[in-house]
């Protein structure tokens, strides 16, 4: 794994639609080698905070920074330069329906680099193996289940080996079980790799079996009033938003 160190910071960031202020004021650090949770009630601004960090809104003030770089303030090479650094993983997973996995994973790599097709071949291949899809290569997103998709989007959103890998809202529609292979996935992921996790989600099993670093967005003040390790938050933090959603449906104490 990467020696740990600021890989991202948002500095003083406001997102807004016009005069509606979602969020004000976000200031928090993303170190190398975190699983860092995006969380806070409906509405708060989770997924859009998602979208100001790879460059598809610009916000309204503030800045996003990589390892000390203003994306907002990059020429547009730069930010091209920036962006190959991320591997997304968008809630629906994405896949081109027409296509099979093999060729939904080769996309990235055919479009951003000079390799031959045999070459391509094999990462593509690679890829799948990482995320246990060995042998599926030639299969269409319609001929597998919803965790394997999200684990073939998972494979293409590692094609370019990005060293900063997003997930919005990964687990939405799987069972338990495929959640939970999901979240040991990651793990493996940040270890093997020593990639950068970002994630939004409220799914309490999860934020507590993977994550190490978090900040919670309150969609009442419309800003955060709360950051850092999940399980301090639940053991230390006193805001009652706070202990509340890290509580729901259970007692603080049967939380693992």
């Amino acid at each position: 794994m990467k020696e740990p160190g600021p890989h991202i910071a948002i500095q003083d960031l406001t997102m807004a639609f016009g005069s509606f202020v979602v969020q004000r004021d976000l200031t928090f650090t993303i170190n190398k080698g975190d699983i860092f949770i995006i969380m806070g009630g409906s509405g708060c601004g989770k997924s859009t905070l998602l979208r100001h960090m790879i460059g598809l809104q610009r916000p309204a003030r503030g800045r996003v920074l990589y390892e000390g770089r203003s994306f907002w303030d990059a020429e547009p090479e730069e930010q091209d330069l920036m962006k190959r650094r991320l591997g997304i993983l968008y809630q629906s997973g994405a896949l081109w329906s027409s296509m099979t996995l093999a060729e939904n994973v080769s996309l990235p790599l055919e479009e951003y680099t000079e390799l031959t097709k045999d070459r391509i071949k094999e990462l593509v291949s690679l890829k799948l193996s990482l995320v246990g899809l060995a042998g599926f290569e030639d299969y269409y997103p319609s001929e597998i289940s919803g965790g394997m998709k999200k684990r073939a989007a998972l494979a293409r959103a590692m094609a370019l080996d990005p060293d900063i890998l997003l997930f919005d809202e990964p687990s939405a529609g799987l069972d338990p079980i495929s959640a939970h292979l999901l979240d040991n996935l990651i793990l493996e992921l940040r270890d093997s790799l020593g990639a950068t996790i970002i994630i939004v989600t409220h799914e309490l099993a999860s934020i507590f079996a993977i994550a190490n670093n978090s900040v919670f967005l309150d969609p009442e003040t419309r800003t955060m009033i709360a950051a850092g390790d999940p399980g301090k938050l639940l053991a230390e933090s006193q805001d009652p938003k706070v202990r509340k959603f890290l509580t729901r449906g259970r007692e603080a104490g049967h939380v693992k």
